[in-house]
């Protein structure tokens, strides 16, 4: 007899022993004409996109590019971010989504520590690949006309590659390297996650069971199959009939997995512009949208609209959070937002691929208050002590440790930082919480300084590197004040050089000084002057005594 769980689930999934390729082509054939992609007046259908992705790969063979390049993506959401990035797989290269609007000093910065060799770009993005200098790249391909700057020798318009030979030839296996998402590592800096195939079928394969109650299998003619489990009614979702409008930039990993599932599953995907509350209300009542993912970010601003009750949002069947826990109250909110809807949210990191845990879906009165759930089928947490090694017991806070088919292969080019935090089959994720006796997951807060932001993770230490390179700027320290609707913004303290303290422009500088250097997200959002860092009998400087300060604003300058 299989053993299954409380949502009478296999405790244990068959994980089909393909590339993340083989799903898209299953969808094309399995959902054909049903639309898989929709970004305003366009769309593409599940037959099509497949048509394209291979299409797009054999562009790519042509020119050279294949297995062990890394292509980055440039771009912002659009149909042809998705195409791109799943032809870059096809190819059996693998791909390396990018914030098109960060500026061309870390853009630079990250081409060079994930060892870029060729580039998609757009014409709203593609003057900063230029300003960033594209001369360690073999291959540019530019969406629409090109911009200014780019090597004309290198460049290639997308729609040569729309026009290739489709590939036929399946040239990914499971442990083939799919992309690179990029975390920020314990040194604050940019640290590409390998993510291989198998990591990210896995989660599909998870999630697909938990959200929608069905098993992947592989037929008689070596296809991928969706299977109803008995229950499979039970569950929020219906593979072939869910649509969720998707505001998640594409380079930000929630996003990437999402669509792998969303693809497997037959879901329409309705790419969101410039993200407005009320606007995307009614594009869910447009739609029909039976779901929705998001940070805590956009489910308070969607609890924030004014005429939040206006529009008809009974299609919506799951709510779902991730990126940062959700506050009980929103919750509750959510819940009597959305009467028709599963609200839920799990716990999980870029390092998993996606989710390690997650609430119950088919009895969510389960869910016990502050959990983030249990874990997803196949996934194993542990509850260790400091020295990584002690399990502790039910109701004990330690960090958490993790073990599943969806972790990833470690770092890109970091064999260190891999060995330290992936061991043994293990990821040591550098958070803290506990389970309760039923296998229940409650976070008590983050091991590392971590400053969430709308659900992006923003890394103290890369900012505080940022601000030491400015003359002026002797000590430095980051950390994150909580902002309701937001989740978090980081705050600079910082001891200034002899001299420097009476320029008026100073702290208006020290803000521009970061601005220039990295992603919007990640910019700081008010500068305090101190005369000296508090600092621990080890000289360690004592952020918990910097956070006490924040009410007495010390000469603070804001964003």
């Amino acid at each position: 007899m299989t053993e299954v769980t409380t949502m009478n689930l296999p405790r244990s999934l068959t994980y089909p022993h393909v590339g993340v390729d083989a799903a898209v082509d299953a969808a094309g054939r399995a959902y054909g004409d049903r639309i898989a992609l929709r970004d305003g007046a366009e769309t593409l259908t599940f037959a099509e996109l497949a048509d394209r992705v291979r299409r797009v790969a054999g562009g790519l063979r042509e020119r050279g590019i294949g297995t062990g390049d890394i292509v980055m993506i440039h771009l912002p959401n659009s149909i042809w971010h998705e195409v791109a990035y799943f032809g870059i797989l096809a190819a059996g290269a693998a791909a390396a989504p990018v914030n098109p609007a960060q500026p061309p000093i870390a853009l630079r910065q990250q081409m060079a520590d994930l060892r870029v060799t060729a580039a998609v770009t757009g014409s709203s993005c593609g003057s900063r690949l230029a300003d960033a200098g594209t001369e360690d790249l073999r291959l540019i391909v530019h969406i629409g006309p090109a911009s200014p700057g780019l090597t004309p020798s290198h460049l290639v318009d997308f729609t040569e590659l729309l026009a290739a030979q489709p590939i036929i030839e399946k040239l990914t296996t499971p442990d083939t390297l799919a992309h690179l998402q990029l975390t920020g590592g314990t040194t604050g800096r940019s640290k590409g996650v390998r993510v291989l195939h198998r990591n990210i079928l896995a989660h599909a394969v998870q999630q697909a069971a938990w959200r929608a109650g069905h098993q992947v299998r592989i037929d008689n003619s070596e296809d991928l199959t969706l299977e109803p489990l008995a229950s499979a009614d039970d569950f929020p979702l219906h593979p072939g009939r869910d649509v969720q409008v998707s505001t998640a930039p594409m380079f930000h990993g929630l996003a990437m997995v999402s669509l792998v599932l969303n693809i497997l599953c037959g879901t329409t995907t309705v790419l969101f512009g410039r993200f407005q509350a009320s606007a995307y209300l009614a594009a869910v009542e447009e739609h029909r949208a039976t779901y929705m993912t998001g940070a805590p970010a956009f489910y308070h601003a969607l609890l924030a609209a004014p005429d939040l009750e206006s529009y008809d949002l009974s299609s919506v069947r799951l709510a779902y959070g991730g990126g940062a826990p959700m506050d009980s109250n929103t919750l509750t909110r959510l819940r009597r937002a959305l009467p028709c809807a599963v609200v839920a949210e799990g716990y999980g990191l870029s390092e998993a691929t996606g989710s390690l845990a997650s609430m119950r879906l088919t009895r969510p009165s389960e869910n016990p208050k502050g959990t983030v759930g249990t874990p997803t089928p196949d996934t194993v947490l542990q509850i260790r002590s400091e020295d990584g090694r002690t399990l502790l017991e039910p109701g004990e806070i330690g960090e958490i440790w993790a073990r599943g088919p969806q972790i990833t292969d470690g770092y890109h080019g970091d064999p260190q930082l891999t060995a330290k935090q992936f061991d043994g089959g293990w990821l040591r994720t550098g958070d803290l919480g506990h389970l309760d006796d039923k296998g229940f997951l409650f976070l008590a807060g983050r091991a590392k300084d971590m400053i969430i932001y709308k659900g992006y993770n923003v890394y103290p230490q890369h900012l505080e590197e940022v601000l030491a390179d400015h003359p002026d700027v002797a000590e430095v320290s980051v950390v994150g004040t909580a902002v309701e609707g937001v989740g978090e913004t980081p705050v600079a303290f910082v001891v200034v050089r002899a001299g420097a303290e009476h320029r008026k422009t100073l702290l208006t500088e020290l803000l521009a000084h970061v601005s220039e250097r990295v992603a919007p997200y990640q910019r700081i959002h008010a500068v305090h002057v101190v005369d000296a860092m508090p600092l621990s009998a080890t000289g360690k400087v004592l952020k918990a005594a910097l956070r006490e300060l924040l009410p007495q604003q010390i000469n603070e300058i804001r964003s």
